[in-house]
């Protein structure tokens, strides 16, 4: 087994910008959207590992060249913030530009995909919050580490404010497409007003979020507990092997990957935190209207589910029909309570309640080098809330057959409820 003492090995930093091919021209605002407010202090960061043979002839320059016609497709991505000091804030498309990190690692790609601990993937996604001086702050941050054999990884960090997981993932395999030459022919930019289309008074406060004390100009959640990130894959024969424990064999075939591990990982929450474990819990489902490529957004569908029994105590199957079939969207609550506060409140949604993220049907593996597709790909959430989150994601590809295999599962919680969870994970249901 690989060594995870890894410590200093990414090295050789180097910051640089890429600014989109094309002026923009003045006074082109992005106007910020209540649902994009209310995720204003969250950050994805996404992370793509590539082998040598999908980098050859492939350099630094060629990786910038094609950045210049993909930022012409997202001229919000290259802007800045600007707060008003009455109003709104919103996003000046200025050109900017994104921020470019170059970086070496003196481990090999298999080294470092050897480790079971996915935690130091930190060092290869560079850590950026916006603020405090806001006008100069860049959205996205991309960083590419060479590893000593040759083998690349590609970080990406994506203030939430722009869009979801989704918007994120179409906005990366799009520069993909303009690597390998199928760049599309007019702009993905559409115009967005951000009115809220329901200014009724807020009827219900929504469960799926909180909110927190205000942050000023620098857009950083403060956290009273340390947040540990843990990463794993769980293959088709142990997804079976835990349908058939919980449902019987009969049903295998019909079994729904992201209720299934939702409902293990609530369960398994609730046994080794007890009734400190919530029976409300927020899931965040894709849009079924949205289309591929289109201009990103925060277009999650957020829904609470409601148990009215102890979690510890129930069965997988009568949890997972509870999030399939009672969820409660908390949209439209949510952008009437971020409208009612005039976009001057701060609030989380991440790990408000205990949250699980469905990213089974995002394309994760469409960002492709020289036709190569990425051996292995991952997504974190930062700035979350206590209460911890969930994401399903798709499996690693199998190289041969080039089907998906099983689900990769990322847990952020707090650091002294992890090493808990993990042992239960592994005694109860062999999947750690």
């Amino acid at each position: 087994m690989a060594s995870t003492h890894i410590e200093n090995t990414v090295s050789d930093i180097l910051l640089s910008s890429v600014v989109p091919g094309r002026v923009t021209g003045e006074d082109k605002v992005h106007e910020l959207t209540n649902m994009d407010l209310a995720m204003k202090l969250h950050y994805i960061k996404g992370l793509y590992f590539f082998k040598s043979e999908a980098m050859d002839g492939t350099d630094i320059f060629k990786l910038k060249e094609a950045m210049f016609p993909w930022l012409v497709l997202y001229s919000p991505i290259s802007g800045r913030i600007r707060l008003p000091e009455k109003g709104r804030p919103f996003i000046k498309c200025n050109d900017g530009g994104v921020r470019i990190v170059e970086a070496k690692c003196s481990r090999t790609l298999e080294e470092w995909l050897g480790m079971k601990d996915r935690c130091l993937d930190d060092q290869l996604v560079y850590n950026h919050a916006l603020g405090p001086d806001l006008n100069f702050s860049p959205l996205v941050f991309i960083q590419l580490t060479w590893f000593k054999c040759g083998g690349l990884s590609v970080g990406l960090s994506w203030a939430h404010i722009l869009g979801d997981i989704l918007s994120a993932s179409d906005f990366i395999n799009m520069w993909g497409q303009i690597l390998a030459g199928n760049s599309p022919t007019q702009s993905l930019d559409m115009p967005n007003d951000g009115k809220p289309q329901f200014p009724s008074p807020l009827a219900k406060k929504p469960f799926s979020v909180e909110k927190v004390d205000p942050v000023g100009d620098y857009w950083l959640s403060a956290s009273n507990c340390k947040m540990e990130t843990h990463s794993f894959h769980v293959t088709p024969k142990q997804l079976n092997h835990v349908f058939v424990k919980a449902c019987g064999l009969n049903q295998v075939a019909k079994a729904p990957h992201f209720e299934l591990l939702s409902a293990l990982m609530w369960k398994s929450f609730a046994k080794v935190g007890g009734n400190s474990v919530p029976r409300i819990v927020t899931i965040c489902n894709n849009n079924s209207h949205r289309r591929e490529n289109e201009n990103p957004s925060n277009g999650q569908v957020i829904s609470i589910v409601r148990a009215d029994f102890y979690i510890e105590d129930a069965n997988l199957s009568e949890l997972m029909k509870l999030i399939d079939e009672e969820r409660m969207d908390e949209g439209k609550m949510i952008e009437e309570l971020v409208e009612m506060e005039n976009g001057k409140s701060d609030f989380l949604v991440y790990g408000a309640n205990l949250t699980f993220v469905n990213l089974e049907e995002a394309n994760m593996y469409g960002l492709k080098m020289n036709g190569h597709a990425p051996v292995f790909v991952n997504y974190t959430i930062s700035g979350v809330g206590n209460k911890g989150v969930v994401l399903v994601l798709p499996g690693p590809k199998n190289l041969e057959t080039g089907c998906q295999e099983g689900r990769t599962i990322t847990v952020i919680l707090p650091e002294n409820q992890m090493l808990e969870l993990k042992n239960e994970l592994r005694e109860e249901w062999s999947i750690i």
